[in-house]
């Protein structure tokens, strides 16, 4: 399991830097979102720095994050740097434990969702724009203006792969969720469903077909992060197991 959680560490560590700077903080790397679109990214602990990290060094981090006034926001896996959450919550940071899962053999067949289609999408497909914002209205949100505009852009570049879920009789898009491959290592991200479709299978459906676009791409690796233990048991149905602890730190609101 190392050789996985080390795969999956070299990935977080890539992924951010098509879109974004790395700011060198010694044992924290911080990722910097490019133009006004970007992604607000997060920061994580350098790969392979030597020592541990201190709650100055988060401290360091914190400020430059206020400076540019993007979210003061860590994330790493507790497994693989098992000190910095002290480090992390002692400066003030809430954290949060969420459930690592990886899929590294076929997923599990899932029955097709009653009256939907699931399909990946073209950047200059018609319904993108629907597909992206599915999955904000399943958590109460809306996309930024920018959000479609930025998917579309990283389709064309190779960089996302997008599913959405539609009515077959409306052709709305009911959910939706995305992939983000970076060489032989997948990360299914985003999967949402719009609340009054909840239930019919939609998210495993367009979570299948993530991973099927993904070993389509000579991908080996495919890993998620859940919210819960319930959506967790809600991936095992898939073939997703638990290998470790994502947590992510934020500040506490005001």
């Amino acid at each position: 399991m190392t050789r996985v959680l080390n795969r999956i560490e070299a990935y977080y560590d890539a992924v951010p830097r098509s879109s974004a700077r790395a700011e060198d903080f010694g044992p924290l790397t911080f990722f910097v979102r490019e133009g006004a679109d970007g992604w607000p990214f997060y920061a994580r602990p350098t790969p392979g720095h030597d020592g541990g990290t201190t709650v100055e060094d988060v401290e360091r981090v914190r400020a430059r994050q206020r400076e540019l006034g993007l979210p003061e926001a860590f994330e790493w896996v507790a497994e693989t740097t098992p000190g910095l959450r002290a480090a992390v919550e002692a400066s003030g940071i809430v954290v949060h434990e969420h459930p690592l899962m990886v899929l590294e053999g076929e997923p599990l067949a899932v029955p097709a969702p009653a009256g939907a289609r699931v399909r990946t999408l073209a950047a200059d497909d018609p319904n993108l724009a629907a597909a992206v914002a599915a999955p904000y209205a399943a958590f109460g949100a809306t996309p930024g203006p920018g959000d479609a505009r930025r998917v579309a852009a990283r389709i064309t570049a190779g960089l996302t792969v997008l599913a959405g879920g539609f009515d077959t009789a409306s052709g709305e898009a009911l959910a939706g969720g995305q992939a983000q491959p970076v060489g032989d290592v997948a990360e299914v991200v985003g999967v949402g469903t719009r609340p009054e479709a909840r239930r019919r299978g939609l998210g495993l459906a367009v979570t299948a077909a993530l991973v099927a676009d993904a070993r389509a791409r000579g991908v080996g690796l495919v890993f998620l992060t859940a919210s819960d233990a319930d959506v967790e048991r809600l991936y095992a149905r898939l073939g997703f197991r638990t290998v470790a602890t994502a947590l992510i730190g934020e500040a506490p609101a005001p």
